[in-house]
């Protein structure tokens, strides 16, 4: 609900015009750049998956929670064996006049998974061997072996039906000078029975990018109803005084946040070596200075009780004390040093933000005490270290290991790793596979080429009023929901 009231005049009506009045319009910020909100890549950037969701959805897709929901298929079967997944698709006609039909909806399927080879998630999708229509309304996805966390992947943005040069909703959406607008279609147009009084019952949507300290004083100012895509770089912008106490919502996120070591050279060619800085850094006590109840850290690579998981691999270091590990880390680097080393300066690249500047002082200070001093660079290129904060798409520790594939994430990676995780593709039972996956995270640990830190950290800010949102394991917030469009 947008407020075009002269900043001065903001503190005196604000209360006239924000959380009480409803205009049938839910205003959203979204913490990034026009790319990151509009691009149109095989795999898209968070913000642009918001917008994807909200024009083309899947066979299937997430609601506000992250559950996975009825998209075109208005129901599905898993065969026994976990390999076969059967959808019936709603039946109803696309805005050109044709019939929705399995083998459109196949034939996109297919070519899709095609122009994502070569990404992060066409390796998670190698699990597909076909896609096939059955019938008119039937269709068949076949996997080379079971995948419990399928049908979440098949939710994702990218995976959304683009079906004759027209998207198939939820939403339809039109630029207005920067800004998405976006409508809830008529349940008719998606196969579901009309509704009486759709028009009064729905919301538009309107979301903007917007940078961090704007998209922060828009919402403090009644401006935008909902801000999205914060995270721990921009995390001390949000408002947590008396005028939105209690808007600040942080997901319980899972995920990959840690320390790629972008340049193995000198001090850090040495795996040993880079296990020092592992071995240095204070996790549980790394985010206590934003007040982020319940995260401890974590120095593993795969989230513990994900599928695929088998349990032989835990936590590193158990039974050592934090003083114990930096005395071990310091007699590396010392050791170094006697060797004709040298002093230690690393450079570090993060996020701009007043979350990043903390974050960089207790990194600096944890790395300070065995002998390593940590300076921050502007550029990621001239950087020895640099940030990785990648919220997962499905629960599986498939997806955690793809994350560091040799053919996009060199040199944090391991062939070696690589190969056992395309191993276990077709692993003869679970129990084989997750053995694979357990020994390519263990391969993968011993390189120290990436310093586990803990889980993502993502949080967003909504005025109280506004339907449709929910904290979410996959901190995915789709627009659909806002628009309060049932189902």
């Amino acid at each position: 609900m947008r407020c075009p009231i002269p900043v001065l005049l903001m503190s005196a009506l604000l209360g006239a015009c924000s959380a009480g009045a409803d205009d049938g319009v839910v205003d959203v910020a979204y913490i990034g750049n026009t790319a990151s909100l509009f691009s149109s890549d095989p795999e898209l950037a968070p913000g642009a998956r918001l917008l994807r969701s909200a024009q083309r959805q899947g066979l299937v897709r997430l609601n506000a929670q992250g559950e996975v929901v009825p998209g075109l298929a208005e129901r599905w079967i898993v065969t026994d064996d976990g390999r076969s997944y059967i959808f019936r698709i709603r039946e109803f006609d696309l805005p050109d006049g044709t019939r929705l039909t399995a083998q459109a909806v196949a034939d996109d399927l297919r070519s899709t998974i095609e122009l994502l080879e070569g990404t992060s998630l066409g390796l998670d999708l190698e699990k597909v061997s076909e896609v096939r229509a059955m019938t008119g309304r039937v269709i068949e996805v076949r996997l080379r072996s079971p995948m419990p966390g399928f049908l979440s992947l098949l939710a994702q943005p990218e995976l959304g039906v683009a079906l004759r040069n027209t998207d198939a909703g939820p939403m339809v959406a039109r630029l207005d000078d920067g800004t998405a607008v976006l409508q809830a279609m008529p349940p008719e147009q998606r196969g579901l029975s009309p509704e009486e009084g759709w028009e009064e019952l729905v919301s538009i949507v309107q979301i903007s990018p917007l940078a961090p300290t704007e998209a922060a004083r828009a919402f403090a100012e009644g401006q935008v109803d909902v801000l999205l895509g914060g995270r721990l770089e921009t995390l001390p912008l949000a408002i947590t005084g008396a005028l939105s106490r209690g808007t600040v919502r942080v997901d319980p996120a899972i995920g990959l946040y840690g320390i790629d070591v972008a340049r193995p050279e000198g001090f850090l060619a040495s795996a040993t070596n880079r296990e020092a800085l592992a071995l240095a850094i204070d996790r549980p006590t790394l985010v206590q200075q934003f007040n982020l109840a319940g995260w401890t850290g974590s120095n593993r690579i795969v989230a513990d009780g994900m599928p695929g998981d088998d349990e032989t691999v835990g936590e590193r270091w158990q039974g050592l004390s934090l003083e114990q590990r930096r005395a071990r880390a310091s007699s590396i680097v010392q050791q170094w040093k006697g060797g004709g080393g040298g002093d230690v300066t690393l450079s570090i690249f993060l996020p701009q933000g007043p979350g990043s500047d903390r974050l960089f002082t207790a990194l600096a200070r944890d790395l300070a005490t065995i002998g390593v001093a940590l300076e921050r660079v502007q550029d990621a290129e001239d950087a020895d270290l640099t940030l990785r904060d990648t919220v997962a798409r499905y629960p599986g520790a498939r997806w955690f290991l793809n994350q560091f594939n040799c053919e996009f994430s060199a040199p944090v990676c391991s062939p070696d790793a690589d190969f056992l995780v395309q191993l276990s593709l077709d692993a003869a039972d679970p129990a084989e596979e997750a053995s694979y996956l357990s020994e390519a995270e263990q391969t993968l640990t011993a390189t120290n080429l990436y310093i586990p830190l803990g889980s993502p950290i993502r949080w967003s800010q909504v005025r109280a009023g506004v339907e449709g949102f929910s904290e979410n394991t996959w901190a995915f917030h789709p627009l659909f929901p806002l628009s309060r469009a049932p189902i």
